[in-house]
Parts: C-alpha cells; sequence; structure tokens
C-alpha cells in the first residue's frame, strides 16, 4: 500500500454559525470538530497531514498545538475546494496517494476510510445514497453504472437532482494525478469556484478507473453548518456512544439522556442514571452506580462505588465500595480509599483519604493526608491557604474530629486522637488525646438584638 498524505479542508467561516469562532473549533463530544478529524487521521499513520484554513487567521493552529507533526497552510483569498487542496500540494510527495477530509465533518470512522484504500487503484470517491440529497452534488453515472462526473446541484438540471447518490466530497488519488488534475480546474460554473469533485470528470477523460466507496452509516458523512445541525449532530452521536455502552451490558435509565466527552469505559453491572456526563478519559468498575446528574472527568472509579445524584468528580481516583455524595466534589489530586464515605456538601481537593474514613457532612479538606478509620465532623475545615502559600494537613489513623473544627495548616492530628467540636486546632495535636480549643461560654444579661432601622 502507498505512504499515504491527509490533506484537512478547514477554512470556511461558518457564516450560519453566527460566531466569531472559525466553525472547526465548534465543539462536537467535547471537543472541536477539526479534533475528531485529526485524531481520526492519525490512526490511519500517515506521513504527511496537511491542514487548510483560512478564517479566524491564526486561531485554528493556534487550537490544535498538541499536533505537532501538522502542516497548517492558509488558503487566501477562498476560492473553492479545489483551491483550497491546490495550497497544500507543495508540502505532498508524488510517491504517495492524498485523502482528502474535511474539517467540518467530524465523524468519518477510520474504518470507512480503511475501506477507501482498499477500493482500488486510480481515484476514489466516497459516496452514499440519500432520501432527500438536497445540498449535495449528485454521482452521474453511464448505463453500466460507470462514474462520468459530479455535479453540483446549482449546476444540475431537475432530471439530474432527482439521483440519490451523491458525493460526501471525501476522495483518495494518486498524489502526481490529483496535482495534475488541479492544475486544470477552472471556475466556469455558477459560484464562480474551483470545484474539486471536477477532477472525477477529468479522470475519466484520461481513462483512469474511478471507484467508489460507502460508509457504514450516514451520520459520518454529516457536516456542520449551523448550530441547529451541531446539535443534531449531536445528539446523533450520543445515541451512538448510548447504544454502544448498552451493547457491552451497561444499564442506563435513558439512553437518550448521557452525554460522553470523551472515552468512558465500562466493567460489568455498571449503573448510569439520567444527565450524566462523563468528560476526558474515564474509567467505572465493576458494580459503579452513578446517580443522576453527576458529572465524571478524567477520574478512576473503583468496583461497587456508589456516586449519589448531583455530585463532581474531577481527575480523581476512587476506591472501592465508596460511597459519594450527594452533591459532593472532589477536586483534581483527589485520591480515596477503599470504603470510603464523602457526604453531601463535602469537598475534596489534592488529598488522599485512606480506606474506612468518613466525612459525611459540610466539610472542606484540601490538600490533606488522612488515614484509615477517620472521622470527620461536620463542617470540619482544613485551613490550608494563608492568603499566599498553601500548606498540608496530616490526620493520622483512627482520628475523632468534632463538628465545626478547624484545623489550621500546616497541622498535624495524631493516631487515635479526638478534636473536640467547635475547636480551632493551630498546633499539632497528640496522639490518643482529646484536643479542644474554646473560649468560656458566657451570658450577657440585657442584651437585646438589634432592630431594623425605619
Amino acid at each position: 500500500m502507498s505512504p499515504l498524505n491527509i490533506v484537512i479542508l478547514a477554512a470556511g467561516k461558518g457564516t450560519r454559525m453566527y460566531s466569531e469562532k472559525p466553525k472547526v473549533l465548534h465543539a462536537l463530544a467535547g471537543k472541536p470538530l477539526l479534533q475528531h478529524v485529526l485524531d481520526c487521521a492519525a490512526m490511519l499513520n500517515p506521513q504527511q497531514v496537511c491542514v487548510v484554513y483560512g478564517y479566524g487567521g491564526e486561531a485554528v493552529p493556534a487550537a490544535m498545538q498538541q499536533y505537532a507533526d501538522v502542516t497548517f497552510v492558509v488558503q487566501n483569498p477562498q476560492m473553492g475546494t479545489g483551491h483550497a487542496v491546490q495550497q497544500a500540494m507543495p508540502h505532498l510527495g508524488d510517491a504517495s496517494n492524498t485523502l482528502v477530509l474535511y474539517g467540518d465533518v467530524p465523524l468519518i470512522q477510520c474504518s470507512t476510510l480503511h475501506q477507501m484504500q482498499q477500493a482500488g487503484d486510480g481515484l476514489v470517491i466516497l459516496t452514499i445514497n440519500l432520501k432527500n440529497p438536497t445540498g449535495y452534488g449528485r454521482i452521474v453515472r453511464d448505463a453500466q453504472g460507470r462514474v462520468l462526473s459530479i455535479i453540483e446541484e446549482k449546476d444540475a438540471t431537475p432530471e439530474q437532482r432527482k439521483i440519490e447518490e451523491v458525493n460526501t466530497g471525501i476522495l483518495l488519488a494518486p498524489t502526481k494525478m490529483l496535482r495534475d488534475w488541479l492544475a486544470k480546474l477552472r471556475n466556469n460554473n455558477s459560484q464562480g469556484e474551483y470545484y474539486l469533485t471536477d477532477i472525477v470528470s477529468l479522470a475519466v477523460q484520461q481513462g483512469v478507473a474511478v471507484h467508489t466507496s460507502h460508509p457504514a452509516h450516514e451520520w459520518e458523512i454529516h457536516g456542520i453548518n449551523s448550530k441547529s445541525q451541531l446539535a443534531t449532530l449531536e445528539r446523533t452521536w450520543q445515541l451512538v456512544e448510548a447504544h454502544r455502552l448498552l451493547e457491552q451490558g451497561v444499564t442506563l435509565a435513558d439512553p437518550a439522556r448521557i452525554d460522553v466527552r470523551g472515552k468512558l469505559s465500562c466493567g460489568r453491572d455498571v449503573e448510569i442514571d439520567v444527565g450524566c456526563i462523563f468528560e476526558g478519559e474515564v474509567s467505572l468498575g465493576d458494580r459503579v452506580r452513578v446517580g443522576a446528574y453527576s458529572v465524571i472527568r478524567n477520574s478512576r472509579i473503583a468496583a461497587g462505588t456508589h456516586i449519589a445524584p448531583y455530585s463532581h468528580v474531577d481527575s480523581s481516583e476512587v476506591g472501592a465500595n465508596c460511597k459519594i455524595g450527594p452533591y459532593a466534589r472532589l477536586r483534581p489530586g483527589t485520591k480515596l480509599g477503599d470504603e470510603v464515605h464523602v457526604g453531601n456538601f463535602v469537598e475534596v481537593k489534592n488529598s488522599e483519604i485512606a480506606a474506612n474514613s468518613k466525612a459525611n457532612h459540610l466539610s472542606y479538606i484540601g490538600d490533606s493526608t488522612i488515614g484509615s478509620r477517620v472521622n470527620i465532623g461536620a463542617g470540619t475545615i482544613t485551613c490550608n491557604y494563608d492568603g499566599a502559600n498553601k500548606y498540608r494537613t496530616i490526620i493520622e489513623d483512627d482520628v475523632f474530629i468534632g463538628s465545626d473544627t478547624q484545623l489550621v495548616a500546616p497541622v498535624t492530628v495524631g493516631k487515635g486522637a479526638t478534636i473536640g467540636a467547635g475547636s480551632t486546632i493551630t498546633r499539632d495535636a497528640p496522639k490518643g488525646e482529646l484536643t479542644l480549643s474554646r473560649t468560656k461560654q458566657v451570658t450577657v444579661a440585657g442584651w437585646k438584638r438589634p432592630s431594623k432601622k425605619k
């Protein structure tokens, strides 16, 4: 198989998006449209990838800096798809094939592109039959079924517009031939543009074989030209992801109400309630249950853990058989051992909590190391920030922290210690002892509450 170049056309403004942002930088399933195409392209192991950009200036290459091996080429002015591919040709070697993709057609699948590579020598175009082909170029064939040309809808006759087989725009051609065909394009059409599709008739005139290949799913070739189309394709893709999970044995309360914005892997007997969002890379172990409207991002949840509704878990590791939430927040750097309880309105940040410990109510645990079998009373705060620097709190095994306690870091609470409710702890508390800090309780006779001034 010949080496492969990939050219991705991403120069359009997207007027109907009504946005200053370049169209290809709008997000679907949590990442820009163009990023979907680049990730798919990378799976084909190309020798060269060129992105042709235009509208938005340097916004497109700036947003894709993680793709260090990609060449970005500007198209200015924008004079059609054929002209766009011409801008990339100086960067492509002739001893290869060139695949043309589109930055606003985000869901093309790698399997479909592999299939195109195996369709035969010569020119390969990706086509599909649509019951409503409006807006697409039609595939014109002769009586023997051989491809003769592609006619754009604006230039088509009423009879040609009845053709249901349409051009997706995606094509594969020998680079040297493509270079020659592009040099022969003319803009004598209703748009005054250089159409890439005109290379088909040029190939036919030269006797070059023109093959067609077809995607497995119609949604693969849907392009984005408006926010309405973006929203429709988002829901289409989320249903595809939902059915993938269902086929793997995941229980979804409603397949129409889940959002996977990245990669979600699940063990056996996982249950996911409605409205949950998964971002980045998320792993759910066996028997994990995720309550309604929870958001989990770049995290690993071990087997048997129950995440109650409205919980947020971000860049965290959660052990087995834990209970999280409802309304809990695990921020980046959180690591929970097995059978840890983090209850309602508890926030944990950059902290480790060992097995069998619990913080069930209304607490903030930040920059802390907490041992096993620790009880964190309601309203406890680790005061980790002095306004300029952050410090760590260490709570050793078997400690009991009474309600409404402030632990002013840096501070260590020794093993088996008890902290009395309502205490502000500014020095280390010795192991096995009761430590508390309270002022003397007094009653002020005759004191009256202020009254509201009229």
